[in-house]
């Protein structure tokens, strides 16, 4: 990867998209440093850190801390990949966005960007409307507005609104003038955001377990696990490439026919399949409602009194307890086959295979292909949720873990299953990117 950074950074054309690319981020961080107006930040802030199980959490991290502390990225470019999904899982139910999608070319395409920025513009006001009733209602009864009132009401709308957009154009400038994939950049950027106070954690954790604090009141760290951390995170991190970069290869024949004078055909290839293709997006969906209880408690006053129905409920549905758990697991392998049996259509693979003249060794082309490739995917799939459901689940257990031998701060380190799939996910295509834009400028270079 350094190397790649390197032999990059030695083409002129190459080092001017990483440096705009950088300066891209750099905006980005700056704007996720400025707050809105109006708002009790402080407090704000320390109420969302409490409440990192429930949905706001999850957004906390997507956003680099920027929702916590109520910026003007505080939506960070959620909307945009939530009007993503949506126009995708539309294109499949409407017929004239599914004919848009293959068949209207260019056209087509840039069509669907435009539906796409319009829903993401629509999802950022109904989001930022959503943090902007939070934010007056408070919690048990206390505003988190300074200022009260309808003007107020607009500002820090707006705010919202205008920050999720302009993210959203700079997204697109690094990928058409950057090194791509301009949205998962700026996400990656966010989350990378957090490392910093993930490090000050761990510091004052150990600065805490040596001044004998007590675990149940302060964050506190035995060193001891500082080396284990490290090694465990890393050895996570090659897993994750592993299973990424994983995928299992079908060989395809194509029949020989002749055109003419001419013999086309007969030349072998394969389908690659990877072993996880839905991406995070099964964790973000199982985190998402796997959440709801502990973001419903955050508006009912009696969650937070002991003995109450509703404390009990959340109590149950805590986090580290098992069953949410289970609830969480289960929900993973569920959006993972629902999002696969979505993004891959064996019948439709089958029939553009038969069209083509090729086949699968071993199999007649048309029924028998659809239902050997249907089989592969459903074996693909279950390993790739499951491998999705140990990697969301780890942090959890290995903060539970620590929490037994006294360390509290393996809960508030922030590490999520979510947050490292993301960060090396879009490290490798940035790589691999790269990597592309070398190779062709080398045989460019080598062809003149």
């Amino acid at each position: 990867m350094i190397q790649t950074i390197k032999n990059a950074w030695k083409v002129p054309e190459l080092r001017g998209k990483i440096l705009f690319t950088v300066f891209a981020l750099l905006i980005f961080r700056v704007g996720a440093a400025i707050p809105v107006p109006f708002i009790d930040t402080e407090m704000l802030k320390t109420y969302i850190e409490a409440q990192s199980g429930s949905i706001f959490g999850l957004l906390n991290v997507m956003s680099g801390d920027a929702f916590a502390q109520a910026t003007v990225f505080a939506l960070s470019i959620q909307p945009y990949i939530n009007s993503s999904i949506i126009i995708q899982l539309l294109t499949i139910a409407i017929p004239a966005l599914e004919r848009l999608q293959k068949e209207g070319g260019e056209e087509g395409k840039k069509k669907l960007e435009a539906i796409t920025r319009y829903a993401t513009v629509g999802i950022a006001i109904i989001q930022a409307f959503g943090y902007y009733t939070f934010l007056r209602v408070g919690t048990n009864g206390t505003s988190l507005l300074t200022v009260q009132g309808v003007w107020p009401a607009i500002v820090i709308i707006t705010a919202f609104v205008a920050g999720s957009a302009f993210l959203m154009w700079l997204g697109e400038q690094i990928t058409e003038f950057g090194i791509g994939n301009g949205i998962s950049i700026i996400l990656f950027a966010g989350i990378v955001a957090r490392g910093p106070a993930m490090v000050n954690t761990i510091y004052h954790g150990v600065t805490a377990w040596i001044g004998k604090a007590d675990p149940a009141t302060t964050v506190v760290m035995h060193p001891v696990f500082i080396p284990f951390v490290i090694i465990g995170m890393l050895l996570l991190v090659a897993f994750i490439v592993f299973i990424t970069d994983a995928e299992r290869r079908i060989p395809v024949q194509y029949a020989k026919r002749v055109v003419g004078r001419k013999m086309y055909g007969g030349q072998s290839s394969h389908i690659p399949i990877k072993v996880n293709m839905s991406g995070v997006l099964p964790i973000i969906f199982a985190q998402a409602i796997a959440s709801i209880p502990a973001t419903i408690g955050m508006f009912v006053p009696s969650a937070q009194t002991k003995g109450s129905g509703w404390n009990t409920f959340l109590t149950i549905f805590d986090t580290s307890g098992w069953v949410y758990g289970i609830v969480y697991f289960l929900l993973i392998i569920l959006f993972s086959y629902f999002y696969n049996t979505i993004q891959f259509n064996p019948v439709e693979v089958a029939n553009n295979l038969k069209k083509n003249g090729g086949f699968i060794p071993g199999f007649r082309p048309g029924k028998p292909t659809s239902d050997f490739l249907s089989k592969v995917i459903s074996r693909l799939t279950i390993f790739g949720a499951i491998y999705l459901g140990i990697v969301a689940l780890l942090p959890t257990v290995v903060g539970n873990i620590m929490g037994a031998f006294g360390s509290s701060a393996g809960r508030s380190l922030g590490i999520g299953g979510t947050s490292i799939i993301i960060v090396v996910g879009v490290a490798l295509e940035t790589v691999k990117a790269l990597e592309a834009q070398l190779m062709m400028r080398h045989y460019k270079g080598f062809l003149e």
